[in-house]
């Protein structure tokens, strides 16, 4: 009985019934009402005072503090998403999203993945649910550390790695190390990702933008104590980094983070091989599950040099105490058991279908378009003509229900225009159906100004 009125005083306080300053019923008086025992109605107000919903005061009665309409703004989480810059779901009118970096979600192993679910937990220990290490589980570094061996030719040994929630984090914990180094700036490529430089920008190391060009980020451009790249496929130009700026990068006595965001897509090419590789003590190395299962697994690895890892371990710990254990050792299965390697195999194929179909749409429908980064990822960047704008071309793309996204979003500074046009997450049809209503933005009523 207690609760039940509780409950409901607390209702009518948080949804503005009861307004602040209100003063409740004499607690004979609501007993009487409700028929119900004195005590009930007395314990029921001091859960309300104990909540901070009220107050009472011998002789004054309990009065109401007030939780509801014009106490505190109403919530706005999709205007909170949007100052962050996180992803908002489209708009009704958008029935193509074509944003670059969202894999195709429906190729998620289930089968697999649920079998090893399975396998992980009937073999699993006190241990392995217990406080474990803060930098991952031993059986999943493991893995990690001979796939990575093998597929990016990272040198590494188990206890290098440090198990993270995506890349994201990675970043976060290297530039919380960076800072507390008295490093205040990063340099980082121009075009690039806006994410990563908001990320390390929120913890206080200042993102400065080096121009990229056709042969990759501009080392001799490079003043900063640390410069974080994409150098297998720069995002989001595709280009990757050449043979003579890697010999440059790579005798230049800056930090290096090297984010690796999708080095499973290739298509047309070998990958080229992680810069960690060659340079253990210079680069700070870091990939993820998010374009090859799902972002929302937020499992991802962090190499780093091994004079900075004490340091991250520390702030790995500091943050959360350690990704969860069961997702970690469910990777660490389908890593072991080959599952995950034939996963990326069969999305592979179904990625160069798709890409194939974007690419031969654009050549059709939007042949003024000049389209680099094909090679590997899940997304191509389509160069305008330089007298048209890259945001009035996506803004009429997306009335026309397309959302992509125009290169300048990615810029710090001006440059020729581009969109930037993901293609993981839609079937071959749909793809050439965006490419049509590209196409015909351009010719409908004129090119956008």
């Amino acid at each position: 009985m207690t609760s039940w009125l509780t409950a409901g005083l607390r209702d009518a306080v948080t949804s503005g019934r009861l307004a602040r300053g209100a003063r409740l019923p004499a607690t004979r008086v609501l007993a009487a009402d409700l028929r119900i025992s004195r005590g009930v109605v007395v314990q029921a107000y001091q859960r309300l005072i104990d909540e901070g919903l009220a107050t009472g005061r011998t002789g004054a009665g309990t009065t109401v503090l007030g939780n509801g309409p014009g106490t505190e703004p109403p919530s706005d989480r999709r205007r909170a998403l949007r100052d962050l810059r996180l992803p908002l779901p489209p708009a009704e009118n958008i029935d193509l999203d074509l944003s670059p970096g969202v894999p195709d979600l429906s190729a998620f192993p289930r089968t697999q993945w649920l079998r090893a679910e399975r396998a992980v937990l009937d073999g699993i220990t006190a241990a392995d649910l217990g406080y474990g290490d803060p930098g991952g589980t031993p059986r999943l570094r493991a893995e990690l550390a001979g796939w990575l061996r093998r597929a990016r030719g990272i040198r590494a040994e188990a206890d290098d790695l440090i198990v993270v929630g995506g890349v994201a984090q990675a970043l976060a914990l290297l530039a919380q190390t960076l800072r507390a180094d008295g490093v205040t700036a990063v340099a980082v490529e121009d075009p690039g990702s806006r994410g990563a430089r908001d990320q390390m920008t929120h913890w206080g190391v200042r993102a400065e933008g080096v121009p990229v060009d056709d042969e990759g980020i501009l080392v001799d451009r490079i003043t900063q104590e640390a410069a974080l790249l994409t150098p297998a496929h720069q995002f989001p130009t595709g280009v990757v980094l050449s043979a003579a700026r890697r010999r440059a990068l790579l005798a230049w006595d800056g930090l290096i983070i090297e984010d690796d965001y999708d080095a499973e897509h290739r298509y047309d090419r070998a990958p080229v091989a992680a810069l960690q590789g060659s340079a253990p003590e210079q680069v700070a190395y870091s990939g993820s599950v998010s374009k090859s299962l799902a972002p929302g697994m937020r499992l991802g690895w962090l190499i780093a040099p091994r004079r900075m890892q004490p340091a991250l371990l520390e702030a790995k710990h500091d943050s959360d105490l350690g990704n969860p254990a069961i997702p970690q050792l469910v990777l660490a299965h389908l890593l072991a058991s080959g599952d995950y390697e034939r996963h990326l195999r069969t999305v592979r194929r179904r990625q160069r279908r798709r890409r194939d179909a974007l690419l031969a749409g654009l050549r059709e429908h939007l042949p003024s378009a000049r389209v680099t980064g094909i090679a590997a990822g899940l997304h191509l960047l389509a160069m305008l003509p330089p007298e048209l704008s890259d945001t009035d071309f996506a803004d009429r793309a997306a009335e026309a229900g397309v959302l992509v996204h125009p290169l300048s979003w990615h810029r710090r500074h001006p440059g020729p225009p581009g969109l930037v046009i993901g293609y993981a997450a839609h079937s071959p049809d749909r793809l050439t159906e965006a490419a049509r209503r590209l196409g015909s933005l351009s010719t409908a009523d004129g090119p956008p100004a």
